[in-house]
């Protein structure tokens, strides 16, 4: 029994929006994928997707990506990313009635592995318009989309402390946290997620949402103040499921 992840699959088998055009790894990407869970994950493993599941729009337009997301191995567990059009954060209740059983959505409640609380929501974190010249010189700040971004980050901010109340309310002490957005962005060492995952110590904070090269590095990965920090975008991995826990 392990626990892997892994995030932007970014399917569109109903959508028919192509990934090639961002770059040679995207091409037939959804033969990676089916190719490396089969190979990595086993029917007894828990697998979290870390949203940016489909590019449909409405449910009745993620019918196909969200059966391919089934026929993976393991029990599968999805996070809300900003793509993920086709689910209504204040109707997660009717996504796990329906797919009861064979997925589980991610939010404002908890998953259990093993003796851990698994928590999780979309998250956010300001990504501009800014940009930093060859100098390291800060250009392009736009005050007024930063005051609603941080409206955005109290929001799923307010989700996930809602999911760590559950868990502790249920009597577990160990936890793994969720996010898609990064914890950071590139300006910042510390956020309100880092600082709730400092509160409740949990042993990693897992997310995606970076892509391409030059965006890997936006936030913190590796170890930071006793917490591993893992990015697991799609492209980042080459589509193979990280190792959370073995």
């Amino acid at each position: 029994m392990a626990l892997y992840a892994l995030g932007d699959l970014h399917l569109s088998f109903q959508a028919n929006k192509p990934m090639d055009a961002f770059g040679r790894v995207w091409k037939n990407h959804e033969k990676k994928i089916r190719k490396y869970t089969h190979q990595i994950v086993k029917p007894q493993d828990t697998l979290v997707l870390t949203g940016d599941h489909s590019w449909g729009r409405k449910l009745a337009e993620c019918r196909e990506d969200l059966a391919f997301i089934e026929d993976l191995p393991g029990r599968k567990i999805l996070l809300r990313g900003n793509h993920d059009m086709f689910w209504d954060a204040k109707k997660t209740s009717r996504l796990n009635e329906e797919y009861a059983g064979r997925l589980f959505f991610l939010q404002n409640n908890f998953a259990v592995y093993q003796d851990y609380a698994l928590v999780g929501t979309k998250g956010y974190t300001f990504e501009g318009p800014f940009y930093l010249d060859p100098w390291g010189n800060l250009t392009g700040w736009d005050k007024d989309r930063e005051t609603q971004a941080k409206k955005l980050v109290e929001r799923e901010m307010a989700r996930l402390r809602d999911s760590f109340d559950q868990a502790s309310a249920a009597g577990f002490r160990k936890f793994i946290m969720f996010l898609h957005y990064p914890p950071t962005n590139i300006l910042e060492e510390t956020s309100p997620f880092t600082e709730i995952a400092e509160e409740y110590g949990v042993s990693a904070v897992v997310y995606s949402h970076c892509h391409g090269a030059w965006r890997f590095g936006d936030s913190i990965r590796g170890t930071y103040h006793g917490i591993r920090y893992l990015l697991v975008s799609g492209d980042y991995l080459d589509f193979k499921p990280e190792l959370v826990v073995p």
